[in-house]
């Protein structure tokens, strides 16, 4: 399998973190040297593993931000 390389570009925020130090984080991350997306996912401590996750595209992302602002 090939190796997955990832880019952190932005670090918007922590959206909640585990006992284990675990954070779900919202980033726009850069993967294999494409334009960066947004991404929600978990991360350990240092970033050395991560967990599974959601990426948007900037158009995804607005979309999600409009529905989230009816609420």
């Amino acid at each position: 399998m090939a190796e997955i390389k990832y880019e952190v570009v932005e670090h918007i925020g922590v959206l909640s973190e585990s006992v284990k130090g675990w954070k779900k984080e919202l980033n726009r991350i850069s993967w294999n040297g494409n334009a960066p997306k947004y991404d929600i996912r978990e991360w350990a401590p240092g970033r050395e593993k991560m967990g599974k996750g959601v990426t948007l595209s900037e158009e995804e992302f607005k979309a999600l931000k409009g529905l989230l602002d009816q609420i």
